[in-house]
């Protein structure tokens, strides 16, 4: 049994394993950039550990300095969260190696699934549909201009140890083509410290649908149904839900058998994610394995009444997956929907920063907030602008629809721009509500120019100005200019 869980990570992540670990009696630390020392998941654990100055490569991505912060914190478990040393072999095999338990799949099956090359050739041999793509031989420009025309344009050039869209680029013709993979190694060595490219088929008007599996260490593997997760921005999610409207029953089986095959393929443990692209003629193929948590789990845990987390725990410990989840008695209820809320401006996406002058979470039935922001927060650009998550849950989808509208109104974010606008579009749209969408739905919203504020934000900057002009450190209600003693006057 976990006794002392450090979560080697930060943000929403690491509050929301911090509030299940401490529902299962374990201690919790947590691990901080000394210029990340006021943010608000380092004050919600049992206790916290600085890794030190220096960029990100130097604090949350420095193998050493977490393990260091683990045995000076007594901690017997490391959570890798998601991002960061997530899905990092070395991490993994570097707390086995210490005698500490790592909340996560073995070593191996990391680095299966991170290469692409080998995870599409493992897929393969497991009888899983792969996308076509370029053969993993295919490694200069000769041999994949070849393979380009084998395939047919367009294709997408990928960064074979990367994910999250860098690298990735779209090629409508060979004469783009050589230019295209050049930007892609130098994108990936950047970025993954591997230049390594393939390219992959584009499929038109494709659908993303990814599978919860669970796994562990006695040999059972399972599914959690699906999340549809086509509403991106720049390959990025940024609106999940579930159950996905364009499968059937028949559809869904295939899937999901096909995802545990997946699984069961490279001995996996734990949570993990296998995602596929669904083709207008509903077809799916492999598109890649996330062996970690994902940033949308909440929306499978609102449909199946579970605590992933705990599970994550659990399996780590030792558990074996209870009977109901291996005899497929567990049935999602309901529908529901998350909304990853960002620090960005709702056009160019570019990041935003400041500090949250007000920062007021929506409520009320149905309705979960995953933040690690609150009041007085300063957003920086160093780190993911993703400020917090919004799920919502109800009885079907045109409810949970309106629900999740209704709690983005009730929203109130002060200092900082969001793509709250942009979130709302996107639900708003009729080709989301009619549940025929595919990955390019954001592409064809409306585009606003992005301009003067609206009269709402100067009001709240006025407001804001006022309340510190009268020795408040932010709005804590109506500011009132008349009551300040600081010699304002009309």
């Amino acid at each position: 049994m976990i006794r002392r869980l450090l979560v080697a990570n930060r943000g929403e992540i690491a509050v929301r394993v911090f509030r299940t670990a401490r529902e299962m009696g374990i201690e919790t630390v947590a691990v901080y950039a000394e210029d990340d020392a006021s943010a608000v998941h380092s004050g919600r654990a049992d206790r916290a550990v600085s890794l030190g100055a220096g960029p990100v490569s130097e604090t949350y991505l420095s193998i050493p300095r977490i393990l260091e912060a683990a045995r000076a914190s007594g901690a017997d478990a490391v959570h890798p969260g998601y991002g960061f040393l997530s899905e990092s072999p070395e991490l993994a095999r570097a707390v086995e190696e210490r005698g500490l338990s790592w909340v996560g799949p073995p070593p191996s099956s990391i680095e299966e699934m991170a290469d692409k090359l080998r995870a599409r050739a493992r897929m393969r041999a497991a009888g899983v549909p792969v996308v076509p793509g370029s053969d993993e031989n295919a490694r200069d420009d000769e041999a994949l201009s070849s393979a380009a025309k084998e395939i047919g344009f367009p294709v997408l050039v990928k960064a074979a140890a990367g994910g999250g869209g860098k690298g990735m680029s779209r090629v409508e013709a060979a004469s783009e083509l050589p230019g295209a993979l050049a930007e892609g190694r130098r994108i990936a060595a950047a970025a993954f410290g591997d230049d390594r490219v393939y390219l992959e088929k584009l499929l038109g008007r494709a659908r993303h649908v990814e599978f919860q599996i669970f796994a562990d260490r006695h040999g059972n593997t399972v599914h959690l149904f699906e999340r549809e997760c086509s509403v991106q921005r720049r390959h990025q999610k940024i609106v999940e839900e579930t159950p996905s409207p364009a499968l059937d029953a028949a559809l869904r089986r295939a899937m999901g058998e096909a995802a545990v095959a997946a699984a069961r393929s490279v001995e996996y443990v734990g949570a993990g994610t296998i995602e596929f692209l669904l083709d207008s003629e509903r077809r799916f193929y492999f598109l890649e394995m996330n062996t970690r948590l994902q940033v949308e789990h909440p929306i499978t845990e609102a449909t199946l009444g579970l605590d992933l987390v705990r599970w994550q725990l659990e399996v780590a410990g030792g558990a074996a997956l209870p009977v109901t989840w291996r005899s497929e008695g567990l049935a999602p209820r309901g529908h529901a929907i998350e909304m990853r809320l960002y620090a960005e401006d709702p056009v160019d996406f570019l990041p935003r920063s400041g500090s949250l002058e007000e920062w007021i979470e929506p409520a009320g039935p149905g309705v979960r907030v995953d933040s690690g922001f609150e009041r007085g927060s300063v957003v920086g650009v160093e780190y993911d602008p993703l400020l917090a998550k919004l799920v919502v849950h109800a009885a079907d989808r045109p409810a949970a629809i309106e629900r999740a509208l209704r709690a983005l109104s009730e929203w109130v974010v002060l200092g900082v721009e969001t793509n709250r606008p942009l979130l709302e579009a996107a639900l708003c749209s009729a080709e989301f509500r009619s549940g025929d969408y595919a990955t390019d739905l954001v592409a064809r919203l409306p585009r606003r120019e992005s301009g003067a504020p609206s009269d709402a934000a100067w009001i709240a900057a006025a407001l804001s100005f006022a309340a510190k002009a009268a020795g408040t450190a932010a709005v804590a209600g109506p500011a009132d200019p008349w009551g300040a003693a600081n010699g304002w006057r009309s």
